[in-house]
């Protein structure tokens, strides 16, 4: 049975995601759009709009047309909206690379994405280079300048004519994050400028951002959570995004001490510093109003202990909650309400849950062992279906047929239970990924370099609690080769020297054999067992 949610249908604008997001900022061009949170730099409304033409002016200038695909390798920063929406406005697609990959995580994105141009800075610029060696393309743009390179300032001074695309907002796509879906190596998810749109707009009715609000925007930009719910939504509803290039807690503490801000979207390892760490206490943190966790699941303890320390203090309270959602979500299906917000007869959301189903979505509970809907109060796998589920996976059927029903419906992999007041909680998850720091980390691509070394015959990874943490950790249970003595460290080594930190083994463990079934799947429900 399909579950809608407690909140009404909302319309969906029919516009390009540029149209849609810089439109709150025509009637207040000269309030801030973008500030660094550290340089306090800043780019209003009205500049944002202008260098956005002119970037896609720039684009189209240097031959890229309608569906070119344009990688974007940054760390956070206030020029990062001018790229996306001036790519977006040429009616090119955006492929946001993490900014921890390796050159063969990043060759391996503009191989299977087809980007014809890669947008980044001098910082990153030997790891562009290198991966460019591997799969060449048209263009390096080095955002802040290099030599041999254009820079971000030669593209904004072009003088061509803006441009006029004509947009299928259904239809064209309009960025192209990489994930690892609900299993297997990383896919890229292909997103439209509905999809978008839409998640901002499915938002609105519960966290009703305004004008004078200030969001602190630290969770990375290359992440569909800080894409959408930090930095297009905060635009679009004409408030001030602070941007912070990475997560340190002096920065992140003081930032919103001296810019006043009034949310937080964060993940769970910021609450857990917010929670327990003693510098909290040397900064004023009373402009904050909310503070909202998604990306990885919140222990309700830790919610309600930051919560209560940042309480001390603020003048009218700051509440503590999460929200649910997935890349191929656009990201958002599930969240927590600012408390004026709730449906009707409700004064408060237990914590730990992840709220309700935002407007225009559907949900089912469906069962593991039966495929039918899971009965009243009774846990099941999460089916969403919505204007925010993704197109499908790029150049990727059987993916996508895996997760996207024919009925529209996108699998999860996650298993929640509602009650009665159509509220939802994640309490499990069928799919194999490991959640590390709201990253996915897909064991089968950890598994694939591992087996890549001589010393290993073969490999498993699941994912193990970190009982300190709370977090979830990759774990490699190896097979030595014949006459191999490799130890626990080199395993890690080897690893580490192939992959992005937060996709680090971080234990080993020496096994015979790896335990897997008659059609040769890893039963990893044994090594847990272990």
């Amino acid at each position: 049975m399909a579950l809608a949610s407690p909140f009404p249908d909302v319309e969906i604008p029919d516009l390009s995601v540029p149209a849609f997001v810089l439109a709150a900022g025509r009637d207040r061009p000269d309030a801030p759009a973008l500030i660094d949170g550290l340089k306090g730099d800043v780019i209003t409304h009205g500049q944002l709009a202008g260098y956005v033409d002119r970037l896609a002016a720039s684009l189209h200038e240097r031959g890229l047309r309608k569906g070119d695909v344009v990688a974007v390798f940054c760390p956070n920063t206030i020029w990062y909206p001018v790229v996306f929406h001036g790519i977006a406005a040429a009616g090119c697609v955006m492929s946001p690379i993490n900014s921890l990959y390796t050159p063969e995580e990043i060759a391996f994105q503009l191989r299977d994405s087809g980007a014809k141009v890669v947008i980044t800075i001098s910082l990153f610029l030997d790891r562009v280079q290198a991966a460019v060696e591997k799969k060449p393309v048209d263009e390096i743009i080095v955002m802040d300048g290099a030599e041999g390179h254009a820079s971000l300032i030669d593209l904004l001074s072009s003088q061509a004519p803006s441009v006029q695309v004509d947009f299928d907002p259904a239809d064209d796509l309009v960025t192209l994050p990489y994930s690892s879906g609900t299993t297997g190596l990383p896919k890229g998810v292909m997103l439209t400028h509905r999809n978008l749109v839409a998640n901002v707009s499915q938002c609105r009715p519960l966290i009703a951002l305004g004008e004078e609000e200030r969001i602190i925007a630290v969770l990375p930009f290359f992440h569909i959570y800080g894409l959408t719910v930090l930095m297009n939504q905060g635009l679009a509803w004409g408030g001030a995004v602070v941007t912070l290039p990475r997560f340190d807690l002096e920065d992140f503490l003081r930032t919103i001490q001296d810019h006043k801000i009034t949310r937080a979207f964060v993940a769970p390892p910021i609450l857990l510093a917010l929670a327990k760490h003693p510098l909290v206490d040397q900064y004023d943190l009373s402009s904050l109003t909310s503070i909202l966790s998604g990306a990885a699941p919140l222990d309700a303890d830790l919610a309600m202990a930051a919560q209560d320390r940042l309480r001390k203090g603020a003048a009218d309270g700051v509440t503590v909650a999460q929200g649910y959602g997935m890349t191929e979500l656009s990201p958002v299906s599930h969240t927590t309400p600012d408390p004026e917000n709730l449906p009707s007869g409700l004064t408060d959301v237990p914590k730990g849950s992840v709220g309700f189903a935002i407007p225009n979505t559907e949900c089912r509970l469906v069962s593991s062992e039966t495929g039918t809907d899971a009965a009243p109060g009774e846990s099941g796998e999460l089916w969403v279906r919505g204007p925010q589920v993704m197109k499908g996976y790029l150049n990727n059927a059987a993916a996508t047929a895996d997760t996207l029903d024919d009925e529209g419906w996108l699998h999860t992999g996650d298993v929640a239970v509602v009650d009665e007041h159509g509220c939802y909680t994640v309490v499990d998850r069928v799919k194999e990924l490991i959640k590390y720091k709201g990253y996915q980390v897909a064991p089968a691509e950890l598994e694939a370099v591992l087996i890549g070394n001589p010393d290993i015959a073969d490999a498993a990874v699941i994912g193990v609690k970190d009982e300190a943490t709370g977090e979830e950790l990759p774990k490699a249970f190896i097979v030595r080769a014949p006459g191999s003595s490799i130890s626990e460290q080199e395993v890690m080594d080897y690893a580490a020297s192939r992959l992005a930190p937060h996709k680090k083994i971080r234990a080993v463990e020496f096994i015979d054999a790896v335990p897997k079934s008659a059609a040769g799947k890893i039963l990893r429900k044994d090594l847990k067992n272990r």
